[in-house]
């Protein structure tokens, strides 16, 4: 009677996707990369074949991708002999993630590595994505269930691995009003690989089984940074000068106007201070520029090759992926999606580089992180743009308290690190035949 409900509720699914198809359709068209066919959105894989086994891993978007590069880079190094196929739902993910494994192909010639876009999640182009791409191993990455891909898989007997999984309060609550399908869902998971005991205690209740998860702890404490990126954000620093810079990372709608706000406040004292303003989404860039020369900001754009003189007091880095060597020119962090009911965002990114981090109140995404970080003094929580400004005016009066959350913020990093080689354990029982 159970699996008689969950496939009930697999199919209203289906059927709710096949009625809300023209809408679905008009944002993936929306979220289409130059050159790359819309075809892939139905399971149509440019993938080539081959007789090599598969590991196929998914992430979202480029938060998604950024967190997870220390899991692809170590997939490549533990099996060198298998394919790795990545996908993403978003065309700014698929431009890292196509970014990064060019990148990892330049070291070694001989890998075998792709991207692709994820299906859309269809029964038909679910099932014709699983069949071309054959995987030995489907990983999901944090909060990505998809029923009918997972069900694809569960059909030509592929395991599936959640790893890193988190649901915010926000998350379970939808997924708690639709449980038959996560039920059903979370049936086809082989192993779900949990940030922490609170997300383990909501999978458990979604239905997934209590014998099948492992707390791993947050990959994203295993954050890799390049050397080149030390190199290039001094030199960035060099040209930015000797003056107050603070870069507020990932900013989302309705932020920016808080966040330009509190930058007036705080050039009441400091007013050689310089924002550098990192919008996460590119199709902003223009309406944040914008938002600017409204207000009456002197404001120059990064992507034009503008850099900002003693009279500038924004700097609009409208490019993309150059968040962490611009966290790294900067003397004082904010993170974005926390102004505004967004959920935060990665908070370790900065914290790792050594800078202090400032966070507003929503944080559903990334409270077990925040608390850790609070917990060793690494971290600033703001209600507003007078509390921002304060906390900002504070830091840059005082070195000496830089100084202290800069070495909290990099030994939390350090002290939590160790999921990634929890996660490759979990993940090699589930192949079929051990790697070569």
């Amino acid at each position: 009677m159970h699996t008689i409900l969950q496939a009930g509720a697999r199919r209203l699914y289906s059927l709710a996707l096949y009625c809300l198809s023209p809408w679905i359709w008009r944002r993936i068209w929306r979220e289409h990369s130059p050159g790359v066919s819309r075809r892939q959105r139905l399971g149509r894989s440019p993938l080539p074949a081959t007789d090599k086994a598969t590991l196929w891993l998914h992430c979202a978007s480029v938060g998604e991708i950024l967190a997870a590069r220390p899991l692809i880079e170590a997939l490549v190094v533990h099996y060198p002999h298998y394919r790795l196929v990545v996908t993403t739902m978003t065309a700014t993910g698929s431009e890292r993630a196509r970014s990064l494994l060019a990148t990892l192909s330049a070291l070694d010639e001989t890998r075998d590595l792709h991207h692709a876009f994820l299906p859309l999640d269809f029964p038909g182009a679910a099932r014709r994505f699983v069949s071309h791409v054959n995987p030995a191993l489907a990983i999901f990455f944090e909060t990505e269930l998809w029923p009918n891909l997972f069900h694809a898989c569960a059909c030509r007997n592929v395991p599936v691995s959640v790893v890193n999984a988190r649901l915010s309060p926000r998350a379970f609550g939808r997924y708690w009003r639709i449980r038959p399908l996560l039920n059903g869902a979370l049936a086809h998971v082989d192993w779900l690989a949990a940030k922490s005991e609170v997300d383990a205690e909501r999978f458990a209740q979604l239905g997934m089984r209590r014998d099948r998860i492992t707390i791993v702890g947050s990959l994203k404490y295993d954050i890799s940074i390049d050397d080149s990126i030390w190199g290039e954000s001094k030199r960035l620093r060099t040209e930015l000068g000797d003056r107050p810079v603070w870069l507020a990372g990932s900013t989302h709608p309705g932020e920016e106007a808080q966040l330009l706000d509190a930058h007036r406040r705080l050039l009441i004292h400091r007013p050689d201070a310089l924002l550098v303003l990192v919008p996460r989404h590119p199709q902003r860039f223009d309406d944040v520029a914008a938002l600017c020369r409204d207000q009456g900001t002197s404001m120059v754009r990064r992507s034009l090759g503008e850099w900002p003189s003693s009279d500038t007091r924004v700097y609009l880095a409208d490019t993309m992926g150059e968040l962490s060597t611009l966290y790294a020119a900067a003397d004082i962090a904010f993170v974005g999606g926390s102004l505004v009911p967004i959920g935060g965002h990665n908070l370790l990114e900065p914290a790792a580089l050594g800078v202090p981090v400032i966070t507003g109140p929503y944080l559903d995404n990334f409270s077990d992180v925040a608390s850790a970080l609070r917990d060793a003094g690494a971290l600033i929580d703001v209600d507003n743009t007078e509390s921002l400004s304060s906390s900002l005016l504070r830091l840059f009066d005082d070195t000496a308290e830089c100084d202290r959350r800069r070495t909290a913020g990099r030994r939390v990093v350090k002290a939590n690190r160790g999921a990634l080689k929890r996660i490759l354990a979990g993940l090699e029982p589930l192949l079929k035949e051990p790697p070569p």
